[in-house]
């Protein structure tokens, strides 16, 4: 899979462009507050229609202007698709092939992204939202089903969040709305941790042995998932159900006492262990970043083995991150497979056949132009 143009329209500070690349790796260079970093992550919002920065869409629209649009022309399974997305300040339209659809859950996933940035050798580090959002990003790129059973999970936890504030206000009395909101809850509770589990128990398989080898087989990398509940990926989808349910019946006046739903995915973490070890408390920052590195280079083989297709990868600013191993390992990984873009200050220190054989291309204020 492999993106051949990008266009943009009054997309952050690209008041118009049109640009074409190749199925390789791709080096777009540039000083800072340029522009490199904004070429990245509307890929990344092409993809995903969200960003990887911010949550407020406002901010991808040009200064002074109505609406931003990116547009791009991806080859995948042997065929050229045409996305559109138009972000306005009324909200965004995607467009497939040139056909508006109706829910974005239909759009994401026509084009398959990785993104790395320094930001995410926080992955570890950072808060459990962090890694909740990673596991929903993922699993969302491969699964419609996935984000609409999140998305309805989000609905009913609004709708039961409110209901015990009124509860808990005592403007409420009557606990039989709250029965069928916790019922409909645990349901698609148990639809979302079932299939987070099952991503883990693949994640797992694929950034064990990446991380063997840039810890040069001295490590052994576990992940887990820390539910809310006590499920295991064990348990089939009927015993979820049942283990939310006895949950909820257990913290029901806890729930009252506070508004809130104390329980469920969205309280939900991972935990990462390397020999034994909770990387997140014990860990070294090496050790940190090397599990980060294994977990998204672990993400192009899952997506690979997932959909018959490598995923684009996007490195923002996250070679100058790590040492000359690490960078040496992920070139290497990359090489030859999976289209790349790299953006950077400068590649002088960084000694590889990939960068060598790169197409490059060169930002400045809101200009991006290639080396042809």
């Amino acid at each position: 899979m492999y993106i051949k143009e990008l266009n943009l329209k009054n997309y952050r500070n690209y008041e118009d462009l049109t640009i074409q690349f190749e199925n390789k790796v791709n080096v777009i260079l540039g000083e800072n507050a340029q522009g490199k970093t904004n070429v990245m992550e509307s890929i990344f919002v092409l993809a995903m229609a969200k960003s990887h920065r911010t949550s407020n869409d406002k901010e991808l629209i040009r200064w002074d202007e109505e609406y931003a649009k990116i547009e791009g022309s991806v080859e995948k399974y042997n065929r050229s698709t045409a996305l559109q997305l138009v972000i306005s300040k009324k909200g965004k339209k995607a467009k497939l092939n040139h056909l508006e659809q109706e829910k974005l859950s239909q759009y994401i996933g026509a084009m398959n992204v990785i993104m790395f940035a320094p930001e995410d050798l926080n992955l570890v580090k950072g808060s459990p939202q962090v890694r909740r959002r990673f596991i929903d990003m993922e699993i969302g790129q491969m699964s419609a089903i996935y984000l609409h059973d999140l998305s309805r999970y989000q609905k009913i936890m609004q709708q039961r969040n409110h209901y015990l504030k009124l509860l808990q206000m005592r403007k409420q009395t009557d606990r039989t709305m709250l029965d069928v909101l916790t019922a409909q809850l645990s349901e698609a509770a148990a639809k979302i941790i079932y299939k987070r589990l099952q991503f883990i128990s693949e994640l797992q398989k694929w950034a064990q042995p990446i991380h063997s080898g840039i810890s040069r087989g001295l490590e052994t990398l576990v992940i887990k998932y820390k539910p809310s509940i006590d499920v295991s990926e064990d348990n089939d989808l009927t015993k979820m159900i049942e283990a939310y349910e006895q949950k909820f019946a257990k913290i029901r006046e806890k729930e009252i006492e506070r508004g809130a739903t104390l329980a469920g995915p969205h309280r939900d973490d991972l935990v990462f262990y390397v020999n034994d070890h909770d990387v997140q408390t014990y860990g070294s920052q090496g050790q940190q970043r090397t599990t980060a590195l294994s977990l998204k280079l672990a993400e192009i083989d899952l997506i690979h083995n997932e959909i018959g297709e490598y995923p684009i990868l996007l490195l923002d600013d996250v070679l100058s991150e790590l040492d000359d191993f690490r960078q040496s390992h992920l070139l290497n990984t990359i090489q030859g497979k999976v289209q790349t873009f790299v953006t950077t200050t400068s590649v002088e220190g960084i000694d590889h056949q990939t960068l060598k054989e790169a197409a490059t291309f060169h930002v400045k204020t809101g200009k991006l132009s290639d080396d042809k």
